[in-house]
């Protein structure tokens, strides 16, 4: 056989090459990435984050939010980071679809609200074994073991099931968790809530008497020092750093080990995972057990800094959100899932502030406009749809859904103008992520950030060993 791929001489003796394959920005910044050493990634990634643990006390200005506190924003990202990993290991990493995850979200919440709000009848800091001071500290670690078993509890009957069936089980976990929360009153206090849940009580002093992660910490702007500076979260946030940190590096190192290989194979062909000797279930119910834990982390942190739970916040449409930040950053990428939960927290808050139209009369000018653009594209498809190209169709498609779209939104903005009311885009959270989600599925499938399959053992020795060295660099023993 002729092997088409090697260099061969052509007529005139110059050697032909193969044309080289066009790379993106994000092939290009991967492969220089894997490229660095171990030390030199974190000579990269450690200024990286000191910048970003920096961020909120010095937000720019295109990237603050008006309406929101900045640093409570980013602790909010911080927490929907921890979920997108716990998430991502369950549908990115293993392939299992899993639409309750709120569900261990809200066990890891209550199991820290049970053991520290006085509204509860397992109250353990008023007289019990539970410091009031280092209470939420001592809970951590218990609602990450309970989570965990919670997941194992789950997975053990269930994860047999596969594609939808799986997905109708977790969806049904997760609203049984939101509903015995809600009945059982006198143990939750039902829809009233637990409130005054326990949180780090660190660093008191006269300014903070509560301590720097209480609500009562509203930092001060103008002080040069960053921890006089940084209001209560920031602190969370600072804290919630530190947790992702911990889990990327766990769940980092789950994936180079033999259970990240298996769960790749189960993801990609569960049935051919079996036959070459893989336990498929066995690795499931990792995965199942160690997302769940994660999300309890994460439930923890929404007790604590909120200092107040009850079943609302913990209903379907927030699993979803869990699931569309997973979706648009890109499944198994674990980078890819923190810039989509950074997305959903924070696109909403930034636009809490920006209305779609400034007063009544304009609105009715850009509506009347907006009617003229649809019923113009609609004549041109009509009339010459079948002369146009294949490009322009699918523009004049695109642009009658966006009209279409943008009409309801300035109808329903002019309405609420009559009113006395503004529509703020910051309410339209659902309308547009789910307009992401599909348009997602139909350019991008893989996610803003695709995972790249790789070598997962020893794939860092294997790179520097079989790279192609640079023009000037010595090679053999030279090196």
């Amino acid at each position: 056989m002729i092997d088409l791929t090697k260099t061969a001489p052509d007529t005139q003796g110059t050697p032909t090459t193969p044309p080289t394959a066009r790379h993106g920005l994000g092939d290009a910044l991967r492969t220089w990435w894997e490229g660095l050493s171990r030390p030199a990634q974190w000579g990269v990634g450690v200024p990286i984050l000191i910048a970003l643990a920096l961020l909120p006390l010095f937000p720019p200005p295109l990237l603050d939010t008006p309406s929101h506190s900045f640093g409570l924003v980013m602790a909010q990202v911080a927490m929907y980071a921890l979920v997108a990993i716990g998430l991502n290991v369950v549908v990115g990493q293993a392939g299992l679809l899993d639409l309750g995850y709120v569900g261990f979200y809200a066990v890891g919440a209550y199991t820290v609200g049970l053991l520290t709000s006085p509204e509860s009848p397992w109250n353990q800091t008023d007289g019990g074994w539970l410091d009031s001071k280092w209470a939420w500290l001592m809970c951590l670690p218990i609602a990450i073991a309970v989570t965990a078993f919670s997941g194992l509890i789950l997975g053990s009957p269930t994860l047999r099931l596969r594609g939808d069936y799986l997905a109708i089980v977790t969806l049904g976990f997760g609203e049984i968790v939101r509903l015995m929360a809600d009945n059982l009153g006198e143990i939750t206090n039902g829809s009233l809530g637990l409130s005054g849940v326990a949180y780090p009580r660190i660093g008191e002093s006269e300014s903070t008497p509560n301590g720097v992660f209480s609500s009562g910490n509203g930092g001060n702007p103008d002080s040069a020092n960053i921890f006089e500076r940084a209001n209560y979260g920031t602190y969370w946030y600072w804290f919630g750093m530190v947790l992702v940190i911990i889990v990327l590096l766990v769940v980092g190192n789950l994936e180079r080990s033999r259970v990240g290989r298996a769960w790749v194979a189960i993801r990609e062909d569960e049935d051919a995972a079996e036959v070459m000797g893989v336990p498929a279930f066995k690795f499931k119910l990792w995965a199942f057990t160690i997302g769940a834990a994660v999300g309890g982390i994460s439930g923890a942190l929404y007790a604590g800094q909120v200092q107040f739970i009850n079943p609302t916040g913990f209903n379907i449409i927030n699993s979803m959100l869990f699931l569309c930040a997973v979706v648009i950053g890109g499944q198994g990428n674990k980078l890819g899932v923190i810039f989509g939960a950074f997305l959903i927290v924070y696109l909403p808050a930034r636009l809490q502030s920006v209305n779609l139209v400034s007063d009544e009369a304009t609105g009715y000018m850009l509506l009347l406009l907006d009617i003229a653009v649809f019923v113009m594209l609609v004549v041109v498809w009509r009339q010459w749809s079948a002369q146009l190209g294949a490009w322009v169709r699918r523009g004049v498609i695109t642009g009658m859904a966006v009209t279409g779209v943008l009409a309801l939104l300035l109808l329903g903005s002019v309405l609420l103008f009559r009113q006395g009311g503004a529509q703020s885009l910051g309410d339209l959270k659902y309308l547009y992520f789910g307009i992401a989600l599909v348009v997602m599925m139909i350019l991008r499938p893989q996610g803003l950030f695709p995972v790249r399959q790789k070598l997962l053992t020893y794939g860092r020795q294997v790179y520097h060993a079989v790279r192609r060295p640079a023009a000037n660099e010595p090679i053999g023993v030279g090196r």
